[in-house]
């Protein structure tokens, strides 16, 4: 299916790269939102740490979950019936903020300290998946292989029958 506009994928040299287009379409819009508002720093070499800002929120109340390469922060705080607010300024509304990972990026745990929830990932080298592919002839339908050519090597001596040598040709 056609959308009518040109993307970075669109080159026939880009074999399979529907998911990564779906992605980027998906992150664009959940861009949007700023809430809750995050960091994303560097922790020694490989480390990596994404920190948000979920004040209010309990353990109970967040999930993080990773499925296909996407880290999914949930957060859902239970109304408290009990409470009269007369003015609400620290907001308590549900979210989900998500984040596409790369191959090779893994969650290593998570934290809520003070407020802040901290998901700690680290970039693992990945193992090189390079292997042979064996070339195979092409069958015909009686299931016998296409007769080959054969590079014979011919010597400097004229042929028995009378043909060119080698060097006549």
């Amino acid at each position: 299916m056609s959308t009518g506009r040109l993307t970075l994928f669109d080159s026939p040299l880009f074999l399979g790269f529907d998911e990564f287009e779906k992605t980027f379409d998906r992150m664009r819009k959940a861009g949007a939102e700023g809430y809750p508002p995050y960091n994303i720093e560097q922790i020694g070499e490989s480390g990596l740490r994404i920190t948000l800002a979920v004040a209010g929120f309990t353990m109970d109340d967040l999930d993080v979950e990773v499925e296909s390469n996407q880290l999914a922060i949930r957060g859902r705080q239970a109304e408290d019936e009990d409470r009269v607010y007369l003015h609400r300024g620290i907001a308590g509304r549900q979210f989900q903020r998500s984040f596409v990972l790369a191959d090779g990026i893994e969650v290593r745990g998570a934290v809520l300290d003070n407020g802040l929830l901290h998901i700690d990932l680290e970039r693992v080298a990945p193992e090189s998946s390079a292997r042979k592919i064996e070339i195979q002839g092409a069958r015909k339908k009686n299931g016998a292989l296409p007769p080959r050519a054969i590079d014979v090597e011919s010597s400097d001596e004229a042929p028995k029958d009378g043909g060119k040598t080698k060097k006549d040709r």
